[in-house]
């Protein structure tokens, strides 16, 4: 079997945003021997935590997705798939990665930045790659501000997401304005969503994402069919917490077919 392989697009240029960013493409075991195959694919927000310590925000701490994807696909645990790591823009990821203006924090390009991911990256990957199309096979994740962003898209487009992973999701943003939103937007079909927080992460977190759990369980979402929520004890909010829920949520997300 072919090994997986990573591949950098370096500065990948927005004209929404109006600025350009490194993706890294992670090709999975087999992808290579398979040419009429296709992929399900998932897109990750901070693509420089991933794949690679020394690109990761705090140097040697990254999420070791790689390594993690490669283990439980050769194991039969996961689907093989791509994973598409699309770096965040420095001092511009608090405004692409937040869907409304905060007063003092301001933000709220998050749309902007839906059309990046829809208008610019997928058909990128879509020329390039094998990639399956459909929402059943098609999936956003990130964590903290990565991880709502990735609740708003996929919640606000789920005909193009199925798959969600929300890593300790900062729902605290502006007010909890996404448990509003979440209240209030038709949601159909219903994505299969990956909901986490780790309880050493700060006062009232773990409510906050708990009330967003309760929302999603009164719009129809079930525990366990597709929704999975987990309270991590003892989980800091950072990147080594973080890697260590990478294999159950590609599990929970991308099961073997």
């Amino acid at each position: 079997m072919s090994g997986p392989r990573l591949i950098k697009h370096e500065q990948f240029a927005s004209r929404f945003l109006r600025n350009q960013r490194d993706l890294i493409v992670y090709l999975p075991p087999g992808y290579d021997d398979q040419p009429q195959c296709q992929f399900p694919v998932l897109y990750l927000h901070d693509g420089q935590n991933l794949f690679d310590g020394a690109t990761s925000f705090i140097p040697g701490m990254d999420w070791h997705v790689g390594h993690t994807a490669d283990d439980c696909i050769r194991k039969g645990r996961v689907a093989p798939l791509i994973i598409v790591g699309i770096y965040n823009a420095g001092i511009q990821r608090l405004g692409e990665y937040t869907p409304t203006r905060a007063p003092k924090l301001g933000g709220g390009r998050a749309n902007r930045y839906a059309k990046f991911l829809l208008e610019e990256v997928r058909p990128m990957v879509k020329g390039n790659y094998r990639v399956l199309g459909d929402a059943e096979n098609t999936g956003i994740g990130g964590s903290s501000l990565g991880g709502l962003v990735s609740l708003y898209l996929g919640l606000r487009q789920p005909q193009v997401f199925g798959r969600i992973a929300a890593l300790s999701p900062s729902v605290w943003w502006n007010q909890r304005v996404i448990l509003r939103f979440a209240e209030s937007t038709p949601v159909r079909p219903l994505p299969r969503i990956w909901l986490d927080i780790g309880t050493r992460e700060g006062p009232r977190i773990v409510d906050d994402v708990e009330r967003f759990r309760d929302i999603l369980l009164r719009k129809g979402w079930q525990l366990g069919r597709d929704l999975s929520y987990q309270r991590v004890e003892g989980a800091e909010h950072n990147e080594a917490a973080w890697a260590a829920r990478v294999g159950p949520f590609l599990e929970f997300l991308f099961p073997p077919r």
